[in-house]
């Protein structure tokens, strides 16, 4: 395991997190690559049902380290084209970073304590559920930086907060704070301190964790495909996806447990 990240596997439930405190968490292009390699391992590995993404020391996450924003504007050519060439790869390797979030088959649930900027907001809009301390604040730092956000921010928030809010929040760059977050639904719920917002956080992650695995993962897969696509072709999806899936050992331990009142036990 990268020494920038911490990870712990219990009782399906995988807690992972940024281990950059002195950095803020900023995240350097070695963390970026190693994130984007933790979400596939744990989207392949069948004894991690549920992910919750938390950050060490003082702030959630800064986003990306500034020492390699600064560097990504230069390539070893004295070609301008060429430049450019790289300066767009190394955008494209960013997006599939958080990207991976996204497509991992695991729910991840953000746990965010104080500062989550720039590309810390990036990063928790490709998390399923976001949930927060009162004290922690967001903000699309990039528009103070003389930057357009380019690794999710924009193309995914939107679909989560009102878009009014949203262009409010990247055209100032204000900072939203833990109350606000969840009135404007940038997050499920806030917790007076880290500490209670973990335990809270985990005790939803234990509950998903009983669920059936396929259920769940079919679940997150049904969600992604809405948000890009009409309702019928949503439903076309579905009918498509639950005549392969719908008769499963899952769905046979579901019935049983129900009718015999036990708790459901499911096979990773």
């Amino acid at each position: 395991m990268n020494s920038c990240f911490k990870l712990e596997i219990k009782n399906h439930v995988a807690e992972l997190s940024f281990n950059r405190p002195k950095k803020a968490n900023a995240l350097n292009l070695e963390s970026w690559e190693t994130m984007q390699d933790i979400f596939l391992a744990l989207g392949e590995n069948p004894e991690v049902r549920v992910i919750i993404l938390s950050g060490e020391g003082k702030h959630f996450c800064a986003g990306i380290d500034l020492e390699t924003l600064m560097s990504s504007h230069h390539g070893d050519s004295d070609c301008q084209a060429k430049k450019n060439l790289h300066l767009r790869a190394f955008i494209k390797k960013l997006q599939g970073s958080i990207s991976s979030i996204e497509q991992c088959g695991k729910p991840v649930l953000a746990a965010i304590h104080n500062g989550c900027i720039g590309g810390g907001v990036d990063i928790i809009s490709a998390c399923d559920m976001r949930y927060c301390t009162r004290g922690a604040y967001f903000t699309i730092k990039e528009i103070e930086l003389g930057l357009v956000a380019d690794i999710g921010t924009l193309q995914r928030l939107p679909t989560i907060i009102h878009p009014g809010i949203m262009a409010e929040m990247a055209y100032t760059g204000r900072k939203v704070f833990g109350p606000e977050a969840k009135e404007i639904g940038l997050v499920n719920n806030y917790w007076e301190s880290k500490d209670l917002m973990l335990e809270n956080v985990r005790k939803i992650a234990l509950q998903i964790a009983s669920r059936s695995p396929l259920c769940v993962r079919g679940t997150k897969e049904m969600l992604l495909y809405k948000r890009d696509h009409s309702v019928q072709d949503s439903l076309d999806n579905m009918a498509n996806y639950n005549a392969a899936m719908l008769v499963s050992k899952d769905l046979m331990e579901a019935f049983e447990a129900s009718m015999l009142k036990r708790e459901a036990k499911f096979e990773d």
